[in-house]
């Protein structure tokens, strides 16, 4: 017997898990947002090639390459002193959160989700037939002068088939190409880099010279958003109450250098409204999750730390992009992905 899910977020793993959920027959479904959907925000909006066979598993991989994604085929990694050109080993996309998060959706309330645009109940224990799925982003804070925020801003001129990733003064940015035309530019910096800059995004980009060049081919179309603290860690080992399960930036933060954010959100989201719907353990759903994700954000954590040791150049220069690619993303097995139930 299937149980009814409730779902806390609208956004990518909300949705994900909303779909899922129907799926395995779910006798009801509510997604919680109590933001205004859709929006703009902070994101790298590059979709990762692993997204196909999660959204091919969610039955909306045609109505997703309809939508036109920018596709990419090779990576950029610039450094103070040096610049790694690789082929990327399948073709990734990229796709604003802004078509993203609609799209999403409009799929989940067309496969019978009820969207309700409010804060979300507290899970109650007294309710152990409903269970939720936490898909409401990030939650966690880190102490003030030692935070690291995010930002974004959509640009508009050169189009690249590339993914780029500066890094410079303990900042990351990544440039990429989305839908129609847009070139996305998101990165994450430290708080006190970013208070010298008075978070101005534009003076603090300009701190790269290779950055500087590659921005003065585009012209900025949006103000900048900003979010923040980021705080990198994740909850596959975390104690939980039962029916709760943890799906997206929720479940765990991972760096968005790696570009396997957006993939995660899917993956999770999946697998929580599908173990939520079935009555699946807790437990047993975390270490699901574990065995797919634990070594991408182990060897972002490793990355992570050669950055901020000034050893990320050399580190980058040792292990080869198809290499770097495939161990900072779950492992999904063929493009056309798994049978159904199979993560």
């Amino acid at each position: 017997m299937t149980r009814p899910v409730h779902i806390h977020g609208g956004a990518l793993a909300g949705c994900a898990a909303a779909i899922a959920a129907i799926q395995a027959q779910s006798p009801q479904v509510r997604v919680y947002e109590k933001s205004a959907f859709p929006r703009h925000k902070v994101c790298g909006e590059f979709l990762s090639s692993g997204v196909q066979p999660v959204l091919r598993q969610l039955g909306i991989w045609e109505s997703f390459q309809a939508l036109r994604p920018a596709p990419m085929s090779r990576l950029l990694l610039h450094f103070p002193r040096k610049t790694f050109r690789f082929h990327l080993p399948e073709v990734c996309w990229g796709l604003t959160r802004y078509r993203l998060d609609a799209w999403l959706r409009h799929h989940a309330m067309q496969a019978g989700a009820e969207w309700c645009q409010e804060l979300a109940p507290t899970p109650s224990a007294n309710n152990a037939n409903v269970a939720t799925v936490l898909a409401h982003g990030r939650k966690d804070t880190a102490p003030k002068g030692q935070r690291v925020f995010g930002f974004k801003a959509h640009h508009r001129g050169a189009i690249s088939d590339a993914i780029e990733l500066f890094f410079f003064d303990g900042c990351y940015v990544g440039v990429n190409p989305a839908e129609d035309g847009v070139t996305n530019v998101c990165g994450l910096g430290p708080e006190a880099l970013l208070k010298q800059h008075g978070f101005e995004y534009d003076a603090l980009c300009r701190r790269s010279p290779a950055l500087a060049a590659r921005l003065s081919t585009l012209t900025r179309h949006m103000d900048w958003l900003s979010v923040g603290p980021l705080v990198y860690g994740d909850r596959f080992r975390a104690a939980l109450p039962d029916a709760v399960y943890p799906a997206g930036d929720a479940l765990g933060f991972v760096d968005p250098f790696t570009g396997s954010g957006m993939l995660n959100a899917l993956l999770s989201g999946s697998l929580a409204g599908r173990s939520a719907a079935l009555g699946d353990a807790v437990p047993a759903y975390l270490a699901h999750c574990r065995r797919l994700l634990h070594r991408p954000f182990l060897v972002s954590a490793i990355f992570r730390a050669a950055l901020r040791s000034g050893v990320g150049e050399r580190f980058a220069g040792f292990v080869p992009g198809s290499v770097l690619f495939h161990l900072t993303r779950a492992h999904l097995g063929q493009p056309h992905g798994p049978a159904p139930g199979s993560f």
